[in-house]
This record gives C-alpha cells, sequence and structure tokens, in this order.
C-alpha cells in the first residue's frame, strides 16, 4: 500500500493512494486517495471518502522527530569523494527542518558554492524501538519512500561536522509517498537513481550498500530509541553532482516512486 500525507482545504490528512502510476501521472486524473481515519502507523481504517490527487497537494509523507542519516554506504561513492568505507557506519542527523515533499523548492543556500544531489533509499519507522534485534528489524518498519540527501559539498570538506552542509533548510526532500508492500529482501535489491534536467546522474542498486538496511536499524537502535515517523536514510550510490539554481532533480526508486523538487536561490 502506498500511504500519502496530502492538504486539500487547509486540512491535512493521510490517504492510501489507489491506482497505477507515479505522481506526475495525478494531473490526468489516474490516481486517487482513500482518506486514511486517524494516523497510519497502528492499525487504521479506511474511510471510502475518495479525492482526485490532481485535487490535493502532496506534503512530506511523514513528519519526523529525527533524520538519521548514513554517509559513504556505497563504496563506488566513498570512491569518488576520496573516502575509504569506514569501519562501522557514519551516522549524522537532519534536523525536521530540512524535511520538504515532493514538488517543494530546494532552496540553494547563499553560503555554497557547490551543491549536491544524493538519491537515496528511505525507511520510516513505525513503531517506538530501541536495541532492535536483527530477527525483529522487519516489525519495526513502516515502509519506505524516496529521499534526497542534498549537500553543501564545499561546507562538508571545510567543516568537520556535517551540520550545516547537510542539515539546512529543505536539504532533505521526502516523497512522494511511503511504500508498506516491501519487504526487507525487496528492498534491499532496488534500483536507486537520479536525473537532473531529465539527464541521468546516478544510477546502483540498493544491493550495493556497504551495509544492509537490517544492520543500519541495529547500530542505530543501539545508540537511541526511534519513533514512529522516523527516518533512516541509507546512502547513496555513486554519480552524485552539482545543483544549480532553476534545476529541476528527480529521485526515482523501483517500486516506490518519484520524488521531484527545482532548485531555486534561497530569498
Amino acid at each position: 500500500m502506498r500511504i500519502a500525507r496530502f492538504s486539500i482545504d487547509g486540512n491535512v490528512a493521510f490517504g492510501a493512494v489507489e491506482g497505477e502510476g507515479p505522481a506526475e501521472s495525478a494531473a490526468s486524473g489516474g490516481l486517487v486517495l482513500d482518506i486514511i481515519k486517524g494516523i497510519p502507523y497502528t492499525g487504521f481504517e479506511l474511510s471510502g471518502t475518495k479525492v482526485p490527487l490532481s485535487k490535493v497537494r502532496l506534503l512530506p509523507p511523514v513528519l519526523p522527530n529525527k533524520v538519521v542519516a548514513i554517509g559513504r554506504n556505497y563504496a563506488e561513492h566513498a570512491a569518488e569523494l576520496g573516502h575509504e568505507v569506514p569501519d562501522v557506519p557514519v551516522a549524522f542527523f537532519k534536523p525536521t527542518t530540512s524535511v520538504i515533499g515532493p514538488g517543494d523548492a530546494i532552496e540553494h543556500p547563499s553560503f555554497s558554492d557547490e551543491l549536491h544531489h544524493e538519491a537515496e533509499l528511505a525507511v520510516v519507522i513505525g513503531r517506538m524501538c530501541r536495541e532492535v534485534p536483527r530477527e525483529r528489524v522487519q516489525d519495526v518498519i513502516f515502509g519506505y519512500t524516496c529521499a534526497n540527501d542534498v549537500t553543501a559539498r564545499d561546507v562538508q570538506r571545510r567543516e568537520n561536522q556535517w551540520a550545516r552542509a547537510k542539515g539546512f533548510d529543505t536539504s532533505c526532500p521526502l516523497g512522494p509517498w511511503v511504500e508498506t508492500g516491501l519487504s526487507l529482501a525487496q528492498a534491499g535489491d532496488l534500483t536507486v537513481q537520479a536525473t537532473v534536467n531529465g539527464e541521468q546522474r546516478q544510477l546502483g542498486r540498493t544491493s550495493d550498500m556497504v551495509r544492509s538496511i537490517e544492520d543500519l536499524v541495529v547500530h542505530i537502535t543501539e545508540a537511541m530509541t526511534l519513533l514512529p515517523g522516523d527516518v533512516i536514510l541509507t546512502g547513496t550510490p555513486a554519480g552524485v553532482g552539482p545543483l544549480n539554481v532553476g534545476d529541476e532533480v528527480a529521485v526515482t526508486i523501483e517500486g516506490i516512486g518519484t520524488l521531484t523538487n527545482k532548485v531555486i536561490k534561497r530569498g
């Protein structure tokens, strides 16, 4: 099931996406939303009230308490930046103020001259969890969505901490919805790609990750409690590159959908 979060007539709700096709086909009227009663992390009911996707504004599919991101989890990406694969996962945070949804603008920060896209599979947590054993990882996952870990690369090189380079406002596009029907095995072997103005930049598979989804959930929850709606970014394949004002960047993940955002000048 694909679960979207949306606004219509000033109200915000969750809905189950029905029909086939990417979010971009919404204008043709091919997709509809069956509004969910309440929030989707626990047992929920569909209301039977349906609205065309073309009539709503898609929002970030979740509002995470925290986004925990993993760096250098694809060997070829680490190599393209001149780094070795780390001995343990490199984790960092992106604040909630960095999160935007499909169609929202990425604001090019004034303090950077080198903005990069990073297409990633995002894991959405479905229940409060801590110290999750490997055999229980599937139980704590709500689903998966597309993410773009937008990075001020020059700032990342200058500063020992990545907080400003990866945590600035609008640096974490998520969407277009959460796909809840993927098993861990399926999520571990999906195509991940990024295009800029229609030109392919990144193309990889989640099977190329150095550490699996199970590894990451176990590692992160050794240290902290994850809450429903929290997001784990699993790393990016090789091919990261520049984003300039006016560019349109699209992240597509097999079996999930396409997340599209345009870059604008901040302010």
